[in-house]
């Protein structure tokens, strides 16, 4: 079987996998959840070894994981934890792109709109927030923010998948400042948060890989 072939099944078990977590959800199959959901992550860091990517978009992506199993978890400390984890990564995709993007700097107009969406968002979460959560909420987004933003320096493809990895966040957080929700919040933020992490994952590989140089025409 040719490495092409290998990362398409890859793709394709990623999709079948997600789409199974998102069912389970539907239908309140909680172990269908806890199942298919830790599956995510370790598929596209498989994706990312078998092309050869960045040890940085591992940790990411491993980091992910962690979040992710972290917050089956209803308990508040799982949560900080969850957070925590997720926090790590986006440090690590901040340094990756830093050493990705070669001097490359995301599109002018996104810095002041990111900037705005950061401000406004924490302004608005803040008074819902139980006060011990609200300094640690604010450094988050602060963090998920700039690497959403810093993502677009690599491409659109990047750039979609941190703006939906901040999207889904920002739903989960308005629900814990017990905000209205749309029908079944959960299928809403793993749809978008499991979007955003394949397309960073491949708006990385993509970036990273290297070009041949094209032969001069004689």
């Amino acid at each position: 079987m040719s490495a092409q072939t290998v990362r398409r099944v890859l793709l394709t078990v990623f999709a079948l996998v997600l789409l199974v977590d998102l069912g389970s959800l539907v239908v309140d199959a909680e172990k269908g959840h806890w199942i298919a959901k830790p599956l995510l992550m370790p598929l596209l860091v498989a994706l990312v070894l078998l092309r050869g990517g960045p040890r940085l978009l591992v940790a990411a992506l491993l980091f992910g994981w962690g979040g992710d199993v972290f917050l089956l978890s209803g308990a508040e400390w799982a949560f900080l934890a969850g957070m925590g984890s997720f926090a790590v990564g986006h440090v690590c995709y901040l340094v990756l792109f830093r050493r990705t993007c070669e001097g490359a700097r995301p599109p002018a107009a996104l810095a002041p709109a990111y900037g705005l969406a950061l401000v406004v968002a924490v302004a608005l979460l803040w008074p819902g927030l139980p006060a011990d959560l609200r300094i640690p909420v604010a450094g988050y987004a602060l963090l998920l923010t700039a690497m959403a933003w810093r993502a677009s320096a690599l491409g659109r493809v990047a750039g979609l998948g941190g703006l939906f990895f901040l999207v889904s966040d920002l739903i989960i957080a308005s629900g814990v400042a017990e905000w209205p929700q749309p029908p079944v919040p959960d299928v809403w933020i793993m749809l978008i948060y499991g979007a955003g992490q394949l397309l960073l994952t491949l708006g990385v590989l993509t970036h990273a890989e290297p070009h041949t140089p094209t032969p001069p025409v004689r």
